[in-house]
């Protein structure tokens, strides 16, 4: 026998109208509801369903929903009491009283008469509303509120809800219902209360701990979010979303031992889960031990996975690990598997900056390639509405991922807090959460007008817009193809002049973006063709560092005390080419007794320590004469690992900036090589600012020969360091009064030029 869908409306209502009613009786009542709705689909205006939609209507809590069928059924069989006596009680519950007793005392003047006409009337004239009666169980209540929920009807599941605790406020249902409604809403602020009184009500239901963790985790309050979700998984240890929960969380927590701690249990289960490694393989990217994450890459790989993003992902490791030309081959194979996927084009083009031989030419080239993709991309702005005035205050947004605990961090805040407010108005866009971030909150307080631009609150074509609301007039790119950057938005052009200054030091590729910020030391006359941006230079250095708060003194020079010279180096060990371990170990040959102190996060594992001790064996250092360390627990601790240093020496063709000037800051000078590039002339920006021309190389053979004359005058070098902080602290490079009017200044110049256009 074939049933028949209940749901599609046989040619008579009465049909129908009997399954609603039964529907009703059972407590389904958006079945009912939908079955009345199609009988009126095909009858508009039959008595029987309008009276019954209405009287559901008012049996579901909505009266405000059963009005115009009471009114309409009224209109049609105006000799039917129980019509008027509904209508009137309908009013009554939406607390209209005048309305009530004009219609049931219009229907006791018709000679309609029913057992409860007087007392309607009675309430009518009174205002003693009785609550309506209910015909409904408090499981049907329950019943019906999860089918609101399940039919995707939130609103009206949120107040219906709220009617219901209110009624019964010890229900964790009623609670978790209005919960759910408000979180499927995006309202996760509202949601969190419900969700308390739920958890508080029935505490050993993980299915609500988890909730309140995703609720917290939407907020970005991750140290409760990671809290609620714990609580999830001790009561429902297998609870696959609860441990994804906890891994999107505790890295915003910096707590990566935790998270491996998951993935390990995950894996411990289910061995393939691809998630569970790739994640397993980042944290331990993020513990500083790349080269265990090559290995959890390769087992990914090993399993017959080929995905773009894990061939991006496994470049990183390798990179990371020390291993540029295999970190290359993977972003390039991303980039084939997908070539969209801007992410490995960043990479590529960020590592090419460290390997020796590539031209600039190439350089350029690759960020081309990469500003035709996300122009692609893009719907540009072109009309900007921002008034053409030369003097008037300029809005300069900034956008950047680094507005925290890093180096970028650390050139910006004696900047910002030097700027004019009454010539410049800044706008932050930062596409990265700070918690916890003491710079942050410095920044912060520098910075009047802050937005949330991570990825999850505004994609680029919102981000776009947002600028453009703002009336951003100057436009700042702070991070060009280094993590987190938003390159793409500029693609758009939401502001009508566009810089890119500070994070990375190349061309972005981009052909909106209009600048780029440098010094005549930096970025000399005749090397513009390196460049899809116009130059545009700084009378000084075009960066000022801020002095750390940690107070670190400098301290003698060691080599008096050790009775050797010890050179360092502080960057990434990526920047350490085989070129620069045969000048190093050169040097070493050079200055018998000296030693060479490296360190870097990556020299945190001791198979990257044991790879090192290698490369300088070839060239005939006993690891003895080498001193690695790993990153240090803190920013003072970091400092005063410069106090076991004499001479820095800088990395190339990707040299040292932020370690060349904190070395500065701790009296040891650094001997740089001149370079052909942006990148590359960063250590002679440096040391003509802080009045050091002379420790400047022009070829390896004079690295060698500046670097070991200095070390065998150690008078020279002890008086060097005991004034060159009080040197440097003069200089340009930590001057940020000074550079903040240049910057203002460089700012008014692109904008006037602009103004000049649209005239």
């Amino acid at each position: 026998m074939q049933i028949a869908d209940p749901l599609q409306p046989p040619s008579h209502p009465q049909q129908n109208l009997r399954l609603a009613v039964e529907y009703q009786q059972g407590g389904r009542f958006p079945e009912a509801e939908a079955l009345y709705r199609q009988v009126l689909a095909l009858y508009p205006g039959h008595p029987e369903t309008l009276h019954r939609l209405g009287a559901l209507s008012m049996q579901m809590g909505k009266p405000e929903a059963a009005l115009p069928f009471l009114e309409q059924v009224k209109q049609i069989e105006p000799g039917n009491a129980v019509h008027w006596l509904l209508l009137t009680q309908c009013l009554l519950e939406l607390n209209r009283p005048k309305e009530a007793k004009k219609v049931i005392a219009e229907a006791i003047r018709r000679g309609l008469r029913h057992p409860k006409a007087d007392e309607l009337l009675e309430q009518a004239r009174s205002g003693r509303i009785r609550p309506p009666e209910r015909t409904v169980s408090l499981k049907q209540e329950i019943a019906m509120l999860e089918q609101m929920l399940n039919a995707e009807h939130f609103a009206e599941a949120e107040a219906r809800a709220q009617t219901f605790v209110r009624s019964h406020p010890k229900t964790d249902q009623g609670w978790h219902v209005l919960a759910m409604a408000r979180m499927a809403q995006g309202r996760f602020e509202a949601a969190l209360e419900p969700l308390l009184r739920a958890v508080q009500l029935k505490p050993g239901m993980a299915e609500l701990h988890f909730k309140l963790g995703h609720s917290y985790e939407k907020l970005r309050r991750l140290a409760e979010s990671a809290k609620a979700y714990r609580a999830a998984l001790k009561l429902k240890p297998d609870f696959p979303e609860a441990q994804n929960g906890l891994l999107l969380v505790l890295p915003g927590l910096g707590n990566y031992e935790e998270a491996l701690q998951v993935c390990r249990w995950i894996l411990a289960r289910k061995p393939d889960h691809f998630p569970a490694l790739n994640n397993m393989a980042l944290f331990l990217q993020k513990c500083g031990r790349a080269s265990e994450a090559v290995e959890v890459y390769r087992r990914a790989l090993a399993q017959g996975n080929d995905f773009a993003e894990l061939h991006a992902n496994y470049g990183n490791a390798l990179k990371d690990a020390g291993r540029l030309d295999e970190a290359l081959s993977e972003y390039r194979r991303a980039i084939a598997l997908k070539p969209d996927y801007l992410e490995p084009r960043d990479n590529l083009i960020f590592g090419l900056n460290y390997r020796e031989g590539v031209a600039p030419e190439e350089l350029l080239a690759e960020a081309r390639s990469y500003g035709e993709v996300v122009s692609r991309m893009a719907t540009p702005f072109t009309v900007h509405d921002n008034t053409p005035e030369p003097d008037r205050r300029l809005r300069v947004g900034l956008v950047s991922g680094d507005l925290g605990e890093h180096s970028v961090g650390h050139f910006l805040e004696g900047v910002f807090a030097n700027l004019d407010p009454a010539r410049v108005e800044l706008f932050a866009y930062s596409t990265a959460y700070h918690q916890d971030s003491a710079l942050n909150t410095r920044l912060r307080a520098c910075i009047p007008h802050w937005r949330e631009a991570t990825p999850d609150v505004m994609n680029d074509e919102a981000l776009a817009r947002q600028i453009h609301e703002d009336g951003i007039d100057i436009l700042v790119d702070l991070s060009g193809h280094t993590g987190r950057n938003r390159l793409p938005v500029f693609a758009w052009k939401p502001a009508p002049v566009q810089v890119s200054w500070l994070g990375y030091l190349g061309t972005t590729g981009l052909e909106a973006m209009d600048y780029i910020l440098a010094d005549s030391w930096s970025l000399p006359v005749g090397e513009e063709d390196q460049f899809t941006e116009t130059p545009w230079r700084l009378p000084d250095s075009y960066i000022c560092f801020s002095p750390p708060a940690a107070a670190v003194e400098v301290g003698p020079l060691p080599a008096l005390s050790n009775g050797h010279v010890t050179f360092g180096c502080f960057n990434n060990l990526s920047k350490v080419t085989d070129r620069v371990v045969a000048c190093w170990a050169q040097l070493l040959q050079v200055v018998p007794e000296s030693r060479l102190f490296l360190k870097s996060k990556a020299l945190g594992e001791s198979e990257v320590r044991k790879a090192a001790v290698d490369r300088f064996a070839k060239h005939g250092i006993d690891a003895g004469r080498l001193q690695m360390e790993g990153q240090q627990a803190s920013r003072q601790a970091h400092f005063r690992a410069y106090q076991q240093i004499d001479i820095a020496l800088d990395p190339f063709p990707y040299p040292g900036i932020t370690t060349t000037v904190e070395g500065l800051w701790m009296g040891v000078p650094s001997v740089a090589l001149k370079g052909d590039r942006f990148l590359s002339h960063q250590g002679e920006s440096i040391l003509n600012n802080a009045g050091l021309p002379d420790w400047i190389a022009e070829n390896v053979d004079d690295y060698v020969a500046k670097a070991a004359a200095f070390a065998r005058d150690l008078e020279h070098l002890s008086a060097l360091r005991a004034r060159l902080r009080d040197q440097v602290r003069a200089s340009p490079l930590f001057d940020a009064p000074r550079f903040a009017r240049n910057l203002e200044e460089a700012f008014r110049g692109m904008w006037r030029k602009w103004c000049e256009l649209r005239r």
